[in-house]
């Protein structure tokens, strides 16, 4: 048994897939199926179902990518970051991650990989999309405000955010004296990154306020953009505090007393298990932790 064996098996355990599983590791599906069908006759026992669409897996492999999978994937990461520290690295590493975070948070974690003499590729998205390319191998690493439950992908917390409910002065104003903030916000206008209000429903969550039938004025999937309708004076809206720091110092924003808590999200560094066996990979992924936690 060899280490490809048993990074085949749980590549097929964790897509489904023999095909999705070869496409991963850049080798041709019989090589796949025959590694599988190895360790098969080595331990006298089936380790998958065959199905028209896919692998089902046994509890026997079960239990077996339970105990190595993630041995397997510390152990591949530590060999290609040390391959990498021993040579020159070159190349480009593709990072995605919300338009708004990669601008205006993630700049400075970022230089430690330009100066390390690699080159980075942004593509920005939504979470969906994000685990997305991820799972497709079109990026290397994401920064997500969620932590993935697939077991291909894993994660590591980089930083938070507060959740600020923020108008433009003589609206914050009327918020912070109503009597009843539930009925004044109701009463107002609002701004939002989509229908589904996912900054704003937490907020309101967590200070028990129900917003009922009524519907943003303005949506815009960036948040930088509802910052500037904001204070623009078109409606309240919930930002993350790091993107509003300087328009709470100017005044151009002022933040709305939360009734009982203000509400913290975290987010995250994520990445294919699989891909930490690429040096440069794994490499960028251990750079960016270390700059983080740094600072």
């Amino acid at each position: 048994m060899n280490l490809q064996t048993l990074r085949s098996f749980v590549e097929v355990h964790r897509r489904g897939s023999i095909s999705d599983a070869a496409r991963g590791l850049g080798l041709t599906q019989p090589a796949v199926s025959q590694h599988v069908a190895a360790l098969e006759a080595q331990l006298g026992r089936p380790l998958f179902v065959r199905r028209a669409r896919g692998m089902a897996p046994t509890p026997l492999a079960d239990d077996l990518a339970q105990q190595i999978g993630d041995g397997l994937d510390r152990a591949e990461a530590a060999l290609a970051t040390l391959k990498a520290r021993s040579t020159s690295l070159t190349g480009t590493v593709h990072i995605a991650g919300p338009a708004e975070l990669m601008a205006e948070w993630m700049a400075q974690p970022l230089s430690a990989l330009w100066q390390a003499g690699l080159q980075i590729r942004l593509q920005f998205g939504g979470r969906d999309a994000l685990y997305d390319m991820l799972r497709g191998g079109r990026v290397d690493l994401a920064c997500t405000a969620s932590k993935p439950a697939d077991p291909q992908l894993d994660a590591a917390r980089i930083g938070s955010e507060r959740l600020l409910l923020v108008a433009a002065p003589a609206l914050a104003a009327r918020l912070n004296d109503a009597a009843d903030l539930q009925t004044a916000l109701r009463q107002e206008g609002y701004v939002s990154y989509d229908s589904n209000l996912p900054l704003i429903r937490t907020w309101c969550a967590a200070n028990g306020i129900d917003l009922g039938p009524v519907m943003p004025v303005v949506t815009a999937p960036d948040i930088r953009a509802l910052r500037a309708y904001a204070e623009a004076g078109a409606g309240w809206s919930v930002i993350p505090d790091y993107l509003c720091v300087r328009a709470l110092d100017e005044r151009t924003l002022v933040e709305v007393a939360a009734p009982a808590e203000t509400p913290e999200a975290s987010f995250y560094l994520v990445w294919n298990k699989s891909a930490l066996r690429h040096p440069r990979v794994a490499f960028a992924r251990q750079t960016l932790l270390d700059a983080m936690q740094e600072g």
